[in-house]
């Protein structure tokens, strides 16, 4: 049962020429079971030591580009679904020369069981995911307790899950999943934190503030 919905995917020339140029540096594709690499060597990857962050569902990448570029001693690896997406916060990176950022092409979850290692990200930033608001297609929402409970397999001790949603009814969802997982405990922004929950206001975001819907902002540390 996949989380995302099927889109088309078109690059422009310039969007493909970076892509070929700076894809095999700066991207991995996570691909499921036996056909798996590895879990990342992330140091070897960003050529560092450095607190790890994963934003899943990073869509074009404005949220990351500007976090990342807001924390440089924080390395951030975004994944995402779709090459569009990838394309756009490629050209962004390029274009900006922001060295702290890696990309991933995949399902989160996918990402988190055969990618990541246990206990080792500072933080995992979920924003905007689809609320799929039809109840038949709840199921189809990425924060079940499942996903959250391997979201704290990744989180090391004191890392933080930060979610923000427009969706009434899914946000109510995620702070339920969020607070039964027995290994995370909600706190707020004012609590002393290892990484930044400043978020830039995305378009995506502006649209949802013009429709009237208000943001919800969710945030648990790994015990």
């Amino acid at each position: 049962m996949t989380s995302f919905r099927t889109r088309r995917s078109t690059l422009s020339d310039a969007q493909h020429a970076t892509w070929n140029r700076r894809w095999p540096e700066l991207g991995v594709v996570a691909r499921t079971g036996h056909e798996n690499p590895e879990r990342l060597d992330t140091a070897a990857w960003f050529g560092r030591e450095a607190p790890l962050v994963l934003e899943i569902g990073c869509g074009t990448g404005t949220s990351t580009l500007a976090m990342a570029q807001a924390e440089p001693d924080i390395d951030v690896m975004a994944v995402e679904v779709y090459k569009r997406g990838l394309a756009q916060l490629l050209a962004a990176i390029d274009r900006e020369q922001v060295t702290n950022i890696r990309l991933i092409r995949g399902d989160g979850v996918d990402v988190l069981e055969h990618l990541i290692t246990p206990a080792s990200l500072t933080g995992v930033r979920v924003f905007f995911p689809d609320p799929w608001p039809k109840a038949r297609h709840h199921k189809r929402r990425l924060l079940q307790p499942a996903t959250v409970a391997l979201i704290a397999d990744g989180l090391r001790p004191g890392g933080i899950l930060h979610a923000a949603t427009d969706h009434a009814d899914y946000a109510e969802q995620i702070a339920e999943v969020g607070d039964a997982e027995p290994r995370l405990r909600r706190i707020s922004a004012t609590d002393p934190l290892p990484i930044s929950v400043q978020r830039p206001t995305t378009k995506y975001e502006s649209k949802a503030h013009t429709a009237g819907s208000a943001v919800t902002e969710l945030l648990w540390e790994r015990l």
